[in-house]
């Protein structure tokens, strides 16, 4: 074919076609309103929520504390070598959406994505300043006069201070909240507060009010990923077209019960006619369920020409059977063991939650050299000991040091550094550093064989906690 002949698929770039949702009421409507107020309320308070640990640590009850490398939530605080719980949770993020999917398609996207909450709240402030569709429609077409000046500056100035807010309250998770904001309003705030705070505002402002349906679609990689998670058992909306076709004016003899209003595709916020089947576009937002039953209601015929079906059901509902058992579709082998999965890493981080000890360090030899050999005679070795204080407030611990050797138990002598006794006290919340001498006297089993087992002991002074690591105490015997 030549270059200069006309494309039978038509031009390979199409420009963007403004989506403006009509306003729609109905079951899904409410459900995605509570969620969206549900939501953007646990988001912009939560920074703002105190939980009392101490005077030594932070009282704000969620905080990513970068400066001192903790997370806390509430009364849960996860330090940086247990990094693995954060690891859990993003494990059990993606299970639970490969569950969600498994089960009613793309039902994240439609309700719970921040895209789509931040996108339904935008929608609502254009709505409210500009007008329901038509009315939105019109302000596009209409030159740039007063009215369209005034009204859209509106718009956008409500944006803008949304997307304020939502990178404002992005920063406050991640430092005191009530002073962060008294030095923001001061102009007293770090740069990277502000310059976080900028970036947020920016891409909310663009991709919430400009670009919508276009990071759903381009941008965000699930929509092409979700077919794998789906099969013939998902539950996911479709037009019935069996009972809607040929669609018509309502009464006439031969017509479905679709009289081709369009209501489906003005509600839908991604600007796709569900009428034509499966599209990768669409969300399962439910909205065009709503607009379909509100129309069915006016002309007198029953819901459900749009709704959620499985593709399974098909064949049931077009030879008039009733579909299967929800229940049958949701409980599955494949969501049973993506909830199996899910729930068992779930149980597992609670478990090492509770289990973790409260008394954390670890000890390193020093190498170099291995041993010193005392004027008495006795080995000394030196080791370095880390402890980390997860109490808030400070504690005096009380070091040890036994053998493994259960038959021959020889007296060693431990001695810290700096310290009169064999306590250390460690401040709250702080990682401290012990240097400790471990002696074996001369002439004795230990001091004379090559490596020996031991074991060191940290043991709150209130007798409440106790924690032990092995460690290896060399003799004499290897350079002979």
């Amino acid at each position: 074919m030549s270059s200069t002949e006309p494309s039978e698929s038509g031009p390979l770039y199409a420009a963007r076609e403004p989506v403006f949702p009509r306003r729609v009421k109905g079951h899904f409507r409410t459900l995605k309103w509570v969620l969206m107020t549900l939501m953007l309320g646990i988001y912009y308070i939560t920074p703002w929520i105190r939980w009392d640990r101490g005077p030594a640590l932070p009282d704000q009850a969620v905080l990513v504390d970068l400066a001192n490398r903790r997370f806390f939530f509430f009364m849960i605080e996860i330090w940086p070598h247990e990094f693995y719980f954060v690891a859990g949770l993003l494990i059990m993020a993606g299970l639970g959406l490969f569950l969600f999917t498994s089960a009613m398609g793309r039902v994240w996207c439609g309700y719970a994505c921040p895209q789509t909450v931040w996108t339904d709240l935008f929608i609502l402030v254009e709505r409210i300043v500009e007008g329901d569709r038509n009315a939105r429609i019109r302000l596009l077409r209409q030159k740039w006069d007063f009215e369209k000046i005034r009204k859209r500056m509106t718009k956008w100035t409500l944006w803008l201070l949304i997307g304020v807010a939502t990178g404002g309250a992005w920063v406050f998770y991640f430092t005191d909240a009530p002073t962060l904001l008294h030095d923001l309003l001061h102009g007293s705030a770090s740069a990277v507060a502000y310059t976080t705070i900028a970036v947020a505002t920016a891409t909310t402002f663009a991709f919430g009010g400009f670009a919508r349906e276009q990071i759903c679609i381009y941008a965000c990689p699930w929509p092409r990923i979700q077919a794998a998670m789906m099969d013939e058992d998902t539950i996911t909306i479709a037009y019935r077209e069996w009972r809607g076709e040929p669609r018509g004016k309502p009464g006439v003899a031969g017509n479905g019960d679709c009289i081709d209003c369009q209501a489906c595709f003005n509600v839908c916020p991604m600007g796709i006619d569900i009428r034509n089947g499966q599209q990768l576009e669409c969300i399962t937002c439910g909205l065009c369920i709503d607009a379909c039953n509100e129309m069915m209601d006016k002309v007198g015929k029953p819901h459900g020409l749009i709704g959620y079906i499985a593709l399974k059901d098909e064949a049931k509902e077009r030879a008039g059977e009733h579909p299967t058992n929800v229940w049958k579709h949701v409980f599955r082998p494949r969501t049973i063991l993506y909830f199996t999965l899910w729930a068992g890493i779930g149980i597992g981080l609670v478990v090492a939650l509770f289990m973790r000890s409260p008394i954390d360090f670890n000890v390193t030899p020093n190498r170099d050299p291995l041993y010193v050999v005392q004027g008495d005679g006795s080995i000394r070795n030196i080791y370095t000991l880390r402890l980390r204080n997860k109490h808030g407030e400070a504690t005096t611990y009380r070091i040890s040091v036994t053998t493994e050797d259960h038959e021959e138990r020889e007296p060693l002598t431990l001695t810290l550094e700096g310290q009169p006794g064999d306590t250390v006290t460690a401040p709250a919340d702080q990682l401290s550093t012990q240097r400790l001498y471990i002696e074996a006297p001369a002439g004795s089993k230990m001091a004379r064989e090559d490596r020996s087992e031991i074991k060191i002991w940290v043991e709150d002074v209130k007798g409440t906690d106790r924690a032990s690591a092995e460690a290896v105490f060399n003799g004499r015997e290897q350079h002979h």
